[in-house]
C-alpha cells in the first residue's frame, strides 16, 4: 500500500503570510472572493481571523530565533517549517484532488460505542446490528502502535460480533493522539494494519478548528482530515470523512467538493460541543446548512449527541439519512444508570441492563429505517 496520490508540490509551494498579514498570503481571495493580493495562488480564504491568538508570536517579528516555533502546536505562516507543512499535504489546501471511494453497508440509526472489553455481554439480551469502538482503544498514546489485543486480529474477533454485526471504528481522539497519527514516518503502513482489520466503517480522524486559532490552521485541518480519510479508503475500508468548518466559505467549499466527487458518507464530530452558545452559534448553523445543501441521499454520521432536544433538532434536519454514534450507553452502564425523557437515572441496574435500557431508548428518538 502506499498513501494516496498527492499532487507533486512545486519548488515554491504557496504559502500563508507571514504574521498572517494577507497581502503576502497565497490564499487571499480578497475582499470580492475572487481577487487578492500579488502574491494568491489559490483564494479560498476570506482573511485573517480577528480571534487569532497566535498571529503576534515571535516568530513572526523581524529577526526572531530560529527556535522559537519549536515547542508550538500551531501552524501559521510564520512558522520557519510551514513549507515543509504545505508539502506533506501536498502542496495546496484545496480538495479538488481529493477522492474517497467506497459504499456505506447498511447501519442502524443508532451506533453505540463500547471500550471494546465487553460487548458480549452487553449485547447479550440486545443483539444490535453495529457497535462502534474509539482510537484510543485501538491505537496507543505511549507506544504510538495498535495496541496488542488487535494486533493480527481481526476487529470481529476481538469484539467478538456475530457474523452480521458492523464494526465501527470511530477515529477520533484528543488533540496529541490524532496529531501523533498523522505525524508518524510510516503512517501508511499504520492504515494498512488498521485497514487488515477489517472494520466495516472507519469515522477518520478529525483535526480540531478552534476560533482562536490562525486561519492556515484551520485550512490545514480540514485538507489532513480529507486526507487521512482517503488513505484509509485506499487501503481498502469505507472511510468516511469528518467535516468541520469555521466560516461559511469553508462549508461551501466542502458541498462543492462533495458534489463533484462524494464520499461514501460524511461526519461531524460534535463531542466537544457542551455549551449552547456553541451548539447555537457554530454546530446547529452549521448542520442546518449542511442539510440544505449536501446531497439528498448523502448519509450523515453524527458523534457525540446525548441530549433529546439536540438530537430531536438533528432528526428533524436529516430524517433518516442520520445516523448517530454515541458512548453515552456505555457511560451511564457503567455506574448502573439509563437515559430517560426525564435525564439520567441512577437506578443501580446490572450494566448490561443499563446498557440494553439506554441504547433503546437512544434509537427510540431517531426515525426507523
Amino acid at each position: 500500500m502506499t498513501r494516496i496520490s498527492l499532487p507533486t508540490p512545486k519548488v515554491g509551494v504557496p504559502l500563508p503570510g507571514r504574521g498572517c498579514d494577507c497581502r503576502t498570503c497565497a490564499f487571499w481571495a480578497g475582499p470580492d472572493g475572487r481577487s487578492g493580493g500579488p502574491a494568491t495562488v489559490e483564494p479560498l480564504c476570506s482573511g485573517s481571523n480577528s480571534d487569532c491568538s497566535y498571529c503576534g508570536c515571535a516568530a513572526s517579528e523581524a529577526g526572531s530565533p530560529t527556535n522559537a516555533c519549536s515547542s508550538c502546536p500551531i501552524r501559521c505562516g510564520s512558522r520557519t517549517d510551514i513549507s515543509a507543512w504545505m508539502r506533506d499535504v501536498g502542496g495546496t489546501l484545496t480538495f479538488d484532488d481529493v477522492e474517497i471511494d467506497g459504499t456505506l453497508p447498511a447501519l442502524p440509526s443508532f451506533i453505540p460505542m463500547t471500550d471494546g472489553s465487553a460487548v458480549t455481554t452487553l449485547d447479550a439480551s440486545l443483539r444490535w446490528p453495529a457497535y462502534g469502538v474509539g482510537l484510543r482503544r485501538i491505537f496507543s498514546p505511549d507506544t504510538h502502535t495498535v495496541y496488542p489485543r488487535f494486533a493480527g486480529k481481526s476487529a470481529r474477533e476481538v469484539l467478538r460480533l456475530r457474523e452480521e454485526q458492523k464494526a465501527v471504528l470511530v477515529g477520533y481522539g484528543e488533540d496529541p493522539l490524532v496529531e501523533k497519527f498523522w505525524t508518524l514516518r510510516q503512517r501508511d503502513r499504520l492504515v494498512e494494519e488498521i485497514a487488515s482489520q477489517g472494520w466495516d466503517v472507519v469515522l477518520a480522524c478529525n483535526y480540531s478548528i478552534y476560533g482562536n486559532w490562525p486561519r492556515v490552521e484551520h485550512m490545514l485541518n480540514m485538507r489532513r482530515a480529507l486526507l487521512l480519510a482517503a488513505e484509509f479508503a485506499e487501503a481498502g475500508v469505507v472511510a468516511v470523512p469528518n467535516l468541520y468548518w469555521y466560516r461559511l466559505e469553508d462549508l461551501q467549499r466542502y458541498t462543492a467538493w462533495i458534489a463533484d466527487a462524494p464520499p461514501p458518507a460524511v461526519a461531524v464530530n460534535l463531542q466537544t460541543v457542551r455549551e449552547n452558545v456553541n451548539w447555537d452559534s457554530w454546530a446547529l448553523p452549521g448542520l442546518f446548512w449542511l442539510a440544505e445543501n449536501l446531497p439528498e441521499d448523502m448519509p450523515v454520521i453524527l458523534t457525540g449527541l446525548s441530549r433529546a432536544d439536540r438530537i430531536a433538532q438533528v432528526v428533524s434536519l436529516f430524517g433518516t439519512r442520520l445516523t448517530l454514534v454515541s458512548q453515552n450507553p456505555h457511560q451511564y452502564a457503567l455506574h448502573g444508570a439509563i437515559m430517560t425523557s426525564d435525564g439520567r437515572e441512577d437506578i443501580k441496574a446490572r450494566p448490561a441492563d443499563a446498557f440494553a435500557a439506554t441504547v433503546r431508548y437512544m434509537a427510540s428518538l431517531l426515525p426507523s429505517r
